[in-house]
């Protein structure tokens, strides 16, 4: 087999081992990080999100993401709907997937309560045969023309189960969590090329936490002002990645600044900016490159859309009757 649609289908291997896609903006969708946020918010809530990494190369890497959650208070739980698409080379290769998420919250006092996440769903994964370009379709004089003579897979879509779990230590003046996903290592690929590789979506492993810091107390008319440092790490096979920065509310207004390292090399300067107003928030984020691939590659944006159906006066006074005040109000 040639060369080249060897390289090829190492990518299709290479997506299960790479990392997950994983927003800059990840407050904006916390599902997405560890199922135990399921129910952190007092009020449903809805997210919606965008990203399209790489700027500077056409449709390299494009994410989108819908989840909903709420708070289920008489059995101490909560529960929601993930799901996540991603579009690598313009559709070449494209993921989908979908899962249901419940969490229980165990209140040991009224300063300290832990939350237990599971999550299950279908892990969808397509490969566009008539997409790619192989060598032998390409003449020196004409340019791409000729029919290919590599033969199709004969599977160019695969569906898996896929699952996850994950815990949470909340209280009034921290968080902190961890998550294991793909714990059944779905296997996504497409051709088998060499067979010392472990088939399999490899485990993501995620730890996250942070703190509030309230520099001005808010009123039924005002939302608060506070900032929330805060840290999110991945691993994922041989990738990993550390975020560390500060999310900042300044009354319906809000902006953030984070600073991600992949381990190997600086990755890139993370800033955000945003407004509040009544149930929606939008935020928009731009990830300035500061690798070796700055100047080619372009920065990375996102948009992030959520609704918090919090002005109903009955959620409001389970709020201030709430026996953990946490310290999650940027994820909310």
């Amino acid at each position: 087999m040639k060369l080249f649609l060897t390289a090829v289908f190492s990518l299709c291997w290479c997506w299960a081992s790479a990392q997950d896609p994983i927003f800059s903006q990840f407050y904006a969708m916390p599902l997405q990080i560890n199922p135990g946020f399921a129910g952190s918010s007092f009020a449903p809530r809805i997210g919606l999100a965008y990203r399209n990494q790489w700027a500077g190369f056409s449709n390299a890497y494009r994410t989108y993401a819908a989840s909903y959650e709420q708070k289920l208070d008489r059995l101490n739980s909560g529960i929601g709907f993930n799901l996540e698409g991603d579009n690598a080379g313009a559709g070449i290769l494209r993921s989908t997937r979908l899962s249901a998420v419940y969490a229980y919250q165990l209140n040991v006092n009224d300063e300290l309560a832990f939350k237990l996440g599971v999550e299950a769903g279908a892990w969808q994964t397509n490969l566009d045969w008539d997409k790619l370009t192989f060598p032998d379709q390409i003449d020196p004089i004409g340019g791409i023309g000729n029919e290919t003579g590599e033969n199709r897979p004969d599977v160019t879509s695969q569906t898996r189960l896929d699952l996850s779990a994950g815990m949470m230590v909340l209280s009034e003046k921290f968080y902190l969590g961890g998550a294991l996903k793909h714990l059944n290592t779905p296997n996504e690929g497409f051709l088998l090329i060499n067979n010392n590789v472990t088939s399999g979506l490899p485990l993501r492993y995620t730890l996250h936490g942070g703190t509030e810091i309230i520099v001005k107390r808010g009123n039924k008319r005002t939302e608060p002002s506070f900032i929330s440092p805060n840290f999110l790490f991945v691993s994922q096979g041989p990738y990993k990645q550390l975020n560390v920065g500060a999310y900042a509310g300044l009354n319906v207004m809000f902006a953030g600044a984070w600073y991600r390292h992949t381990f190997r090399n600086a990755d890139a300067l993370i800033l955000l900016a945003g407004f509040r107003k009544d149930i929606f928030k939008i935020g928009v984020s731009y990830d300035l490159t500061v690798s070796g691939l700055a100047g080619r590659a372009g920065g990375t944006y996102e948009i992030s859309f959520g609704i918090l159906f919090d002005k109903n006066e009955n959620i409001r006074k389970k709020k201030q009757r709430a026996d953990i005040n946490n310290c999650l109000r940027m994820f909310q």
